[in-house]
């Protein structure tokens, strides 16, 4: 199950203290502005402590942790849902959280991790190509993998590992395509310099001008020969 045992205390913010400004002097105080919503009740704005938040985030389970929310005098079992960092300083600087009922099934997303050295790559000289990093499933809040393992040790040239592959109960359904590919093994393409012989046969083949281009040249050549020769032949004022 993905959940701690940590109780997040969280202050009520006032309807009102919303924006920018407001948020900045609540960091300025050490919390983080947030709000928690859903099961039927009302979204309410709260502040939370930065370093709690960060803590689950950062636990093997993530955002999919479920953990106890007290606002005031009430408590419900949430999830981070949203979140936001300064890209600079890393600090968080705002998050989201929804209300979770236990008894009512979810959809999350769940990271997979690969395990095992393919014979693919051993043996063969391929590389081993993840192409599918986390799969979106549906299930009761208690039955959340924290990861899916996928043992690729038996990937060679031609197999592939799909989503219905993982290890999973039947606790839960995959709402990602189960034929999806997650990893299969590819081989290396090396680019080659072209020879001199091709740069010359790719010059050779390269479109010609358009000829209705050379055309309007050669015209415009012929016509100011015309003009100089009528301007010979004109016979010289008299003095």
């Amino acid at each position: 199950m993905s959940s701690v045992q940590e109780l997040v205390e969280a202050q009520p913010r006032p309807d009102t203290s919303r924006g920018k400004n407001e948020a900045r002097r609540v960091r300025a105080k050490g919390r983080v502005p947030g709000v928690v919503y859903g099961a039927k009740k009302k979204t309410v704005a709260v502040t939370v402590d930065p370093k709690q938040i960060s803590r689950i985030l950062q636990s093997e389970s993530g955002h999919n942790t479920i953990f106890d929310l007290q606002v005031d005098s009430e408590r419900s079992k949430v999830m981070i849902v949203d979140w936001q960092y300064d890209p600079m300083l890393g600090k968080l600087l705002h998050i989201d959280m929804k209300r979770i009922a236990m008894d009512e099934k979810i959809r999350v997303k769940v990271p997979i991790h690969l395990t095992g050295e393919a014979e693919g790559v051993k043996s063969q000289g391929g590389i081993l190509d993840q192409v599918l990093r986390e799969v979106e499933i549906e299930c009761l809040p208690a039955d959340i993998p924290t990861h899916f393992d996928a043992d690729v040790t038996a990937l060679v040239f031609g197999t592939v590992l799909r989503v219905s592959d993982l290890p999973h109960s039947g606790k839960l359904k995959f709402i990602t395509d189960d034929t999806q590919t997650v990893a299969h093994i590819t081989s290396v393409k090396e680019e080659v310099a072209p020879t001199p012989e091709a740069v010359a046969e790719a010059a050779a083949a390269a479109p010609a001008e358009p000829e209705v281009i050379k055309k309007g040249k050669q015209e415009t050549e012929e016509e100011a020969a015309a003009e100089e020769s009528k301007e010979a032949k004109k016979p010289e004022a008299k003095k």
